[in-house]
């Protein structure tokens, strides 16, 4: 590795060491064979880069070497020709904002096998929330509208087109107000929701006034009167969760006060309203409160909000609620806007009786009661409630505890319950339970709780401070491949594959990024509850599905050992056909892994119309891991198809 600033060369399987010998010639004949032998395996692989010193001819009659340059993303490259190619570095720049040209296909290098496009229709694909398939399951506390994966033999197997005209999104904060209309094509909203000011159509873009049902005359207003309430301006409140979200404004006017918000929504008749949460640069998932727990592990988030988001709160024993409950961190707050709150003013506009709605009031006013929350205020649309510290004062009218060997945090395809999840114990009346947090922005970088408390095996507070420094050197080590990680604009939505404590997002947070941090459900320890201590969000995974989001989520996708956790588990191209689907055009990957591993991946990856190329590790040559640098190229679905 050169010194410096300079780029770190591409990783190059047969640049080996030499090795003089002044021994028999019978050594250095088995030298010379072991050479060849090498050589003769990397030629067969073919899936490295050369080195800028060598020369390789590029045909489509072998498998060929990548070139590490994208000359432009948008241009149909040959590789027919027989001239050696010289590699430069991979463009990382965006080139589809404003002007586009009409559908092309940039060649990736020959492989053995290439992913054809998907057919048109499925350029919104979600594989585990699909309509079709969900109309197979129950409608009962809405379990049709949950994951349901396809089966193996449903798995495609071909890459989700863009829709023609797409652009790459407005960069941040712009995009808070504005999207292209041809990245997600659907008027719905802004006729059912016109008078709520949610969205605008304008030509060929999309405006949002920040309206929403409750808050017509904007969040904005309508966070300021929460704040009025509660404290939102030192720190204490940093992570909230807003079920049934709508086009996310509540969360996308929170983040200018230092609050991140994982705005969720099933894929219901408010067609696309997650899509437009995401193309406006705002944290999102598909979800839905049903019989399933949120993919979030227990004392995730400060606050938790519903603005008329339609949940039937007081049914089924207050189980909806009770999730909340296992989410919610001790003292934080539970916001309700909307039917039944000041029902004495609206009733007559919400189509209902008072008799009705004073019952439905009541009947929640109980089921928090029971959870041994506290009703703080009762202004105006605003109803705001706080969990306890801690159970020490619990009332015997409180539900039953859970089963202390019942795990709070298991959050994946696990049934909701209506037992109160147990809080850790606490010895006197001031302490929080499971430790107090540091105000935001102190909360990033101090130890997280469960790692003081040694609540994760193996996870010590030197453990974390050694990730921390680890990570700002690996993203030192990013930003010299990749110059536009560091720059404004080029990336918003980023998501980490396999998070662990979260340190990739922590040394991103200077930046006008955002990162969705996954913690594999098959990883050896749970860590996502410490993540959320630090003030960053995320959830839980299983690569071995699809996620719950739409296709072209992602600006840029971070893998650490990801293909390691899973080969064997699952098909690999599985998963880098998933990555495909949620990166947007031009979006970047940055994969580390075994350089064995590695290999399978770009072998893969080369029938993705990615452009790639390994590089050494950050620590030199002489590591077994190697990092993977790879652009999508730009590509869309025919003009002709989007109106058929």
């Amino acid at each position: 590795m050169a010194g410096g600033d300079s780029t770190p060369p591409p990783y190059h399987p047969t640049s080996k060491p030499s090795k003089h010998t002044t021994t028999t010639t019978c050594k250095k004949t088995n030298l010379y064979t072991l050479v060849a032998l090498l050589c003769i395996i990397s030629y067969l692989f073919g899936s490295y880069q050369q080195t800028p010193s060598s020369s390789a001819a590029t045909t489509t009659t072998t498998k060929t070497t990548l070139p590490t340059c994208i000359q432009n993303p948008t241009t149909t490259t040959s590789r027919t020709s027989t001239t050696p190619r010289k590699p430069t570095h991979l463009d990382f720049t965006s080139h589809h904002n404003a002007t586009f040209p009409t559908t092309t296909t940039t060649t990736a290098a020959a492989t053995s096998k290439h992913y054809p496009s998907c057919p048109v229709k499925l350029s919104e694909y979600t594989p585990c929330e699909d309509h079709t398939r969900s109309l197979r399951f129950p409608r009962d506390k809405m379990i049709y509208r949950e994951r349901h994966c396809p089966s193996k033999k449903e798995v495609l197997k071909c890459r989700i087109p863009a829709p023609h005209g797409y652009k790459n999104p407005f960069p941040w904060p712009s995009s808070r107000d504005v999207a292209w209309y041809a990245n997600v094509p659907h008027r719905e909203l802004t006729v059912e929701k016109a008078v709520q000011n949610w969205i605008r159509y304008d030509g060929d873009k999309f405006r949002f006034p920040g309206g929403g049902t409750m808050f017509p005359n904007g969040a904005d207003k309508y966070i300021d009167d929460i704040g009025k309430l509660i404290d939102l301006k030192h720190g204490s409140v940093r992570t909230a969760v807003d079920t049934g979200c709508g086009v996310a404004s509540w969360g996308a006017y929170l983040l200018s006060r230092d609050i991140i918000t994982m705005s969720i929504a099933p894929r219901d008749t408010h067609e696309a309203q997650v899509q437009f949460a995401l193309e406006r640069g705002v944290p999102a998932i598909i979800g839905v409160l049903a019989s399933k727990r949120l993919p979030f592990p227990s004392r995730a988030f400060d606050m938790a909000h519903c603005s008329r988001c339609l949940i039937p709160w007081a049914q089924y024993d207050g189980v909806y609620l009770n999730e909340v409950d296992r989410i919610l961190r001790p003292g934080g707050y539970w916001i309700l806007s909307g039917p039944p709150i000041n029902w004495k003013r609206y009733w007559r506009g919400w189509e209902r009786t008072k008799e009705d709605l004073n019952e439905e009031q009541t009947k929640i006013e109980k089921v928090a009661q029971s959870l041994c929350w506290k009703k703080l205020v009762e202004k105006g649309d605003i109803a705001i409630w706080q969990k306890p510290k801690h159970h020490l004062k619990c009332s015997q009218n409180s539900r039953p505890f859970c089963d202390p060997q019942d795990n709070p945090d298991k959050a994946w395809y696990t049934d909701m319950k209506t037992c109160l999840s147990r809080l850790p114990e606490v010895s006197d009346n001031d302490e929080t339970a499971g430790g107090a947090l540091e105000n935001w922005p102190e909360r990033l970088t101090a130890t997280p709780p469960r790692i003081y408390m040694e609540t994760m095996k193996g996870v010590t507070p030197s453990t974390f401070i050694k990730d921390n420094q680890l990570w700002k050197k690996r993203i030192s080590y990013y930003k010299k491949v990749n110059s536009q990680l560091g720059k404004a604009g080029r990336y918003r939505n980023l998501l980490d594959m396999n998070a662990y404590l979260g340190g990739f997002a922590a040394s991103l947070v200077e930046y006008p990024v955002w990162v969705m941090n996954v913690v594999p459900v098959q990883a050896k320890v749970d860590t996502l509850g410490a993540i959320y201590e630090r003030g960053l969000i995320g959830t839980y995974h299983n690569w071995c599905e699809a996620m719950s989001t739409y296709p072209r989520t992602y600006d840029l996708l971070h893998a650490d050992s990801v293909f390691s956790l899973y080969n064997q588990r699952c098909e690999l191209e599985d998963i880098l056909l998933e990555m495909d689907r949620i990166l947007r055009p031009e979006g970047s990957v940055i994969i580390r892994d075994d350089v064995d591993i590695l290999v399978k991946v770009k072998s893969i990856v080369n029938g993705l119309n990615w452009e790639s190329q390994i590089v050494d590790h950050e620590d030199g040559p002489l590591e077994r891991e190697k990092l993977l640098f790879a652009v999508k190229n730009y590509w869309t679905a025919p003009k002709a198809s989007n109106s058929s």
